[in-house]
């Protein structure tokens, strides 16, 4: 909503982070590698279906420390094991 009040209301983005009560550094986040999110979750789902009796946090360090992944944590916070 932000951005819509800058871009088309020609309101300052300090004024519409204002307005809307975030941060300036969230206004310009950009997320980054959806393509490589998409290659998590399946990971994760892939594993969840072999490895029924996982749960996220154990499916995560297996992925992290057997398989040598080096991704965060926070990267597959969307996955559900459905």
């Amino acid at each position: 909503m932000a951005q819509k009040a800058v871009n088309e209301k020609g309101v300052s983005i300090c004024l519409a982070c204002w307005i809307f009560s975030i941060s300036e550094t969230c206004y310009h986040f950009l997320a980054k590698l959806s393509s490589e999110n998409a290659e998590i979750a399946d990971r994760l789902i892939r594993l969840n279906r072999n490895q029924r009796n996982w749960d996220f946090g154990l499916s995560f360090l297996h992925l992290r420390n057997v398989k040598g992944f080096a991704w965060n944590h926070k990267r597959s916070i969307g996955f559900t094991g459905n």
